[in-house]
């Protein structure tokens, strides 16, 4: 089976679960396996405890034990999980390289460069196609703030315009270091949806096709 890792990536309320699913959806409408994978390993206790504490706010003792951290897992993501899902079939990860760059980035207040140079060297985990959804913080805040859950660390509008911005300059260098595409786009209504969804089915298709004739 030919290899395609689909990352969708962008703050929280960006519309990243609505695009997960209607590919989800979609995808099986045509009878393409497409598999589905968190951000995260959690094999490692040691990884897990920083990552944790990370994902609630709390930056690492030091930036190099952070990313540290955040490679051990996605080392272990990648030999584990994706590794034995991409040979079913595409995989969309619900997260993954640049949501971790710019998680440490904005914690330890370093370039987000350096996380994702050093997060891109795991091969085997980068994404052929990376989605950045560039949907308006106003309106992701508007989306999370008609949800019941509590607010969790980065939804807050500051934290999360701050969030974006390290998006936008992760995707830059993700492109620049690994020569990997990253397709912009907002999720703001219904033809967003349906244009994001078409281009990723195209590279699904793109993917299949190519393993038929290997």
């Amino acid at each position: 089976m030919s290899r395609m890792l689909l990352a969708l990536e962008g703050i929280a309320g960006a519309g990243k679960s609505t695009l997960r699913d209607r590919l989800l959806s979609s995808a099986a409408a045509e009878d393409i396996h497409l598999g589905h994978i968190g951000q995260f390993a959690w094999l490692s206790l040691e990884a897990t405890r920083s990552l944790i504490g990370l994902r609630s706010g709390r930056p690492a003792e030091t930036s190099e034990q952070a990313v540290s951290a955040a490679r051990r897992d996605l080392e272990l993501h990648a030999r584990h999980n994706l590794a034995p899902a991409l040979s079913m079939g595409p995989v969309v990860a619900d997260r993954l390289t640049l949501s971790t760059a710019c998680l440490l980035a904005l914690l330890h207040e370093r370039p987000v460069a350096d996380y994702v140079r050093q997060l891109a060297e795991v091969t085997p985990a980068r994404a052929e196609l990376t989605v950045l959804l560039t949907t308006p913080p106003e309106l992701c805040h508007a989306r999370l703030s008609s949800r019941a859950a509590s607010r969790r660390f980065g939804e807050d509008p500051p934290t999360a315009a701050r969030l974006a911005d390290l998006y936008e300059q992760a995707a830059t260098v993700w492109t620049e270091e690994t020569g990997l595409p990253v397709l912009r786009h907002p999720c703001v209504a219904e033809p967003d949806l349906d244009l994001l969804t078409a281009a990723c089915l195209d590279r699904m298709h793109a993917a299949v096709r190519q393993a038929a004739r290997l």
